[in-house]
Parts: C-alpha cells; sequence; structure tokens
C-alpha cells in the first residue's frame, strides 16, 4: 500500500511541475476580441426598422433608436423620432442591448399560439360533444 501512495504522489508532483502559467491576454487583444464581438452581435441583431437598439457608448452616452446601415467599422442607429443618423464605431461601443426577435424565438411563438388554439377548439369539441 506504501508503494501505491508514494507512486501517486510522486505522479501528483510531477504533473505539478510540469503546468505552465497562462500567458495573459493583453489589453490590445482583449480590444480587439471585444470589437469582434460587438460586430457579431450587431450583425446578428441586423438591420432596418425591427432591429432596435440600445448602445451605450465608452464615453457614456447613450444611443436608442434602429441599425439602419451596418459595415465593417461601425454601424449607423437612427433616432425614430427625429431621424437622426448616429454613425458608431464598433470600438467605441461599451455595451449593446437588442430588441429584436430571433427566427428561432419567432418560429417557437408561432408554434406555441397553434398548439394553444388547436387544443382549445379540440376541449371545446369535446364539451360539446358530451
Amino acid at each position: 500500500m506504501k508503494k501505491v501512495i508514494t507512486m501517486i504522489v510522486a505522479g501528483l508532483l510531477m504533473a505539478a511541475l510540469n503546468v505552465q502559467p497562462i500567458a495573459a491576454a493583453s489589453k490590445a487583444e482583449k480590444e480587439v476580441r471585444f470589437v469582434s464581438k460587438v460586430k457579431l452581435g450587431i450583425e446578428k441583431i441586423g438591420s432596418g426598422r425591427d432591429a432596435r437598439v440600445e448602445v451605450k457608448l465608452r464615453d457614456k452616452t447613450r444611443v436608442k433608436g434602429y441599425v439602419s446601415e451596418i459595415n465593417e467599422t461601425g454601424f449607423v442607429v437612427t433616432d425614430f423620432k427625429t431621424g437622426a443618423a448616429s454613425p458608431i464605431a464598433y470600438a467605441d461601443v461599451a455595451q449593446v442591448k437588442g430588441n429584436n426577435l430571433s427566427t428561432g424565438a419567432k418560429i417557437a411563438i408561432g408554434v406555441s399560439i397553434t398548439v394553444g388554439l388547436i387544443v382549445l377548439i379540440w376541449s371545446l369539441a369535446v364539451l360539446n360533444s358530451d
């Protein structure tokens, strides 16, 4: 039993010595990852009057409206009330909140409504047949 425990401890020590520290990502790398994340998020929201967003910028200002244009370096948010277009660079964004539904969510809502109507009609038919 002593040999087994000694071998396990030796194995654990060897494994612990082989661990290499993970290099911390530089600030520039983090920035690039964040910008690409923002870009993917905006592309997922899409553009058009249904693509409603609220964007918080790094300078603490907020822009509300819909995404009217998407390009490689940024996007344009147009205010619903005034129609004023605000071009925004991806690097200037601190947070984005989108208010549109994905295609999957729309399908799920449609299926739920359909199933609900079928159950309602079926239950009314069963009640009326008695």
